[in-house]
């Protein structure tokens, strides 16, 4: 069986014009991802990440923490889904979730998790940048060119909702389930799955233990 470990973004800039993007903390979190790979010896036969910055920009820290002299493969099917879109299309139809993109962190993930419940529903009246079935179907096709690239060893960075969506699918669950643990998901977060052309089963999900360290439990981060 061939072994995939997918990594959430670090922490990306939440608040500001510029989400896509990782904070110095962000940085680091992926850095230390990488020298954790780097002291078990790990070495992947590929390496992915989606093609936004907050994803390219983990990638290319988590490499430099495993001292890795290979580059990645961008795969656009990694990308997040298009969440201020469907925030902001969804209080055209839900006024009073307005509030919630204005009030605390907490607020708007409130919200976020309504959202999708709507989108994943089809309750979103305009015109979506893409839909949940499409959603659905492009995770489905990032998991099947995972594994159709024979890699023993593959890492691939992307973010919550895809990631997500992904555990959703292996456990052959409801859209809820992919919602809830979206809501979960940490930055530079691992979820571990072993594979092989038939099949492939879910080994273990979010954990963290490049953080996992008394000096570093300030560095766990949600967004």
């Amino acid at each position: 069986m061939a072994e995939l470990f997918m990594v959430r973004h670090g922490q990306a800039s939440f608040g500001t014009d510029d989400y896509d993007r990782l904070s110095a903390l962000g940085e680091r979190q992926g850095e230390w991802l990488g020298e954790y790979f780097a002291e078990r010896g790990f070495v992947f036969d590929c390496v992915l990440a989606g093609s936004m910055r907050r994803q390219r920009s983990t990638a290319a820290a988590i490499l430099r923490g495993l001292g890795a002299a290979t580059g990645y493969e961008e795969l656009d099917w990694l990308n997040e889904y298009d969440f201020h879109s469907l925030y902001r299309l969804a209080t055209e139809d839900y006024p009073e979730l307005q509030d919630q993109v204005l009030g605390s962190k907490a607020d708007y993930y409130k919200g976020l998790k309504r959202v999708l419940e709507l989108w994943s529903e089809n309750r979103i009246s305009g015109r979506v940048p893409e839909t949940w079935t499409g959603f659905q179907d492009r995770i489905a096709a990032a998991m099947e060119h995972i594994r159709s690239l024979g890699g023993r060893r593959v890492l691939a960075v992307s973010s919550g909702g895809v990631m997500a969506a992904i555990a959703q699918q292996v456990l052959q669950a409801p859209a809820a389930t992919a919602i809830a643990l979206n809501m979960q998901l940490r930055n530079t977060g691992v979820c571990h799955y072993y594979f092989n052309a038939q099949s492939i089963r879910l080994a273990s999900f979010n954990n963290l233990p490049h953080l996992d360290r008394p000096e570093r439990l300030a560095s766990i981060s949600y967004a």
